[in-house]
């Protein structure tokens, strides 16, 4: 059975750099190359490292406290050697290594056992085939999740990260934008073959291939030395890039430019009390204490401005209904404009209003699906469009809309009488057309059925 372990990587979400006031952001997507840079960060003779950003600091202990971490409170910067083109002053500065305190230690998320949590900053970007350095993300705060080799499949590996990374998404402490990378470290011990780490994987799908990979690699291929690889995206392979460095190898000192980060209790008390319930609890409570459908809750609780949404409307309205609107409708409408619930103002009584007007039969549901398409920017109160609107049920009024239909529509009434039972929808949709979608649909149905014999 396989043994495999990550080292999870992400952005912490900060506007600023780790050691100086230079801005964020990632790619050239977010700036131009070489913009957001200064002595520091380039590592310019003389240049020395400002205090620690302490919102990066706050963020490495919410990660720490929500995997069920023990939080360390005086932490150590070291250096951590190596030379590479991207690290233009030869060492990387970070609190992990040999004889580091790690922000945090000895945690558990999901059943995996969370060796330890770090922060550190991230080198520049390299480009091996030009020789181009952009130094925009010189400096930018990453914390380093490292799990112990707790895995065993590339599925329960996909799963768990995918857990995570919502997870981490309810504190909102990693830049979305930028997405994680991992170290994967896989052996084979039933073969004793040694472990192989495949270096900065940067996509869960990508994980996934260098796991599946690299077991089938090493069973006809039995690893005898620890090495370190690449996974090459369009081959779906891993290539051999060195022997696998020691800690002696880096060279680990503490850094005489950086004072020890103190962290008070009551520093870590302030922060433990504004972590928010984690998505599995909240899975939980919707299932057990709401009896919401568990395809529904998985769906509500992935973000947690949908899940707290959720939780202020679902006292209000029945709760069936609000998990279909709530997942069906409203999420189609935030996909379909390319917008995050974050980015639109649809306040939860709007919402309310709306289920309550479709639960007491005042608007249809294809007019209430209208009302909502027009939230792409913010709600407002559905009343108004509800008394203009009101939901025809008049058997009456309807049976004269309906041959109207017939009338205007004979062959397709022909057609139904003949046997094509899709030519209804058809009349159906006509009805709705020509209400304004303010018909019953169930008594449109009746109706035509009736008037077609």
């Amino acid at each position: 059975m396989p043994k495999i372990g990550l080292e999870v990587h992400g952005y912490i979400n900060t506007n600023e750099k780790l050691f100086c006031r230079c801005k964020t952001a990632h790619g050239a997507k977010f700036s131009k190359p070489n913009t957001n840079i200064c002595p520091v960060c380039t590592s310019q003779p003389g240049s020395k490292p400002l205090v620690p950003n302490s919102s990066a600091i706050d963020k490495a202990i919410q990660i720490a406290l929500i995997l069920k971490c023990k939080v360390n409170q005086k932490l150590i910067w070291q250096r951590k050697h190596y030379n590479w083109p991207d690290l233009p002053k030869g060492y990387q500065n970070t609190i992990s290594g040999a004889y580091a305190i790690p922000n945090g230690e000895k945690g558990e998320f999901l059943g995996i056992r969370i060796r330890e949590v770090h922060l550190e900053e991230d080198p520049a970007a390299w480009n091996p085939k030009t020789g181009e350095i952009d130094y925009n993300r010189s400096g930018l705060p990453l914390i380093e999740i490292v799990t112990e080799p707790d895995f065993t499949s590339s599925e329960q590996v996909t799963d768990w990260l995918k857990q995570l990374v919502a997870t981490l998404g309810y504190i909102k402490v990693l830049d979305k934008n930028a997405g994680i990378k991992a170290d994967t470290n896989i052996s084979l011990p039933e073969l004793k073959g040694e472990r192989v780490e495949v270096k900065n994987v940067n996509s869960i799908r990508n994980i996934k291939a260098t796991i599946e990979h690299e077991i089938v690699r090493q069973k006809s291929d039995v690893p005898k030395v620890q090495e370190t690889r690449m996974f090459d995206e369009l081959k779906g392979i891993t290539i051999k890039m060195r022997s696998k460095e020691q800690a002696e190898d880096y060279r680990f000192i503490s850094d005489p430019d950086l004072p020890a980060i103190v962290i008070e209790k009551s520093r870590i008390d302030k922060i433990a009390s504004s972590i928010p319930e984690t998505p599995q609890e909240k899975l939980k409570k919707l299932i057990s204490k709401y009896k919401i459908e568990e395809k529904y809750a998985k769906i509500l609780t992935k973000k947690i401005d949908i899940a707290e949404f959720f939780e202020k409307i679902i006292e209000k309205t029945n709760p069936n209904l609000a998990s279909q609107w709530t997942t069906l409708e409203l999420l189609s409408v935030l996909n379909y404009n390319k917008k995050e619930f974050e980015e639109v103002d649809i306040k939860p009584e709007h919402f309310t209003e709306l289920l309550k007007l479709i639960e007491s039969k005042k608007l249809t549901e294809l007019k209430a699906k209208e009302i909502l398409r027009g939230w792409k920017e913010k709600s407002s109160s559905p009343s108004k469009e509800a008394e203009s609107n009101a939901k025809i049920s008049s058997e009456g009024e309807l049976e004269k809309a309906c041959k109207e239909i017939i009338k205007e529509n004979p062959n397709a009434a022909d057609d139904y009488k003949k046997g094509k039972k899709e030519s209804l929808n058809f009349l159906i949709g006509k009805v709705m057309q020509k209400t304004n979608k303010r018909a019953d649909f169930i008594i449109v149905k009746i109706v035509l059925e009736r008037l077609l014999k």
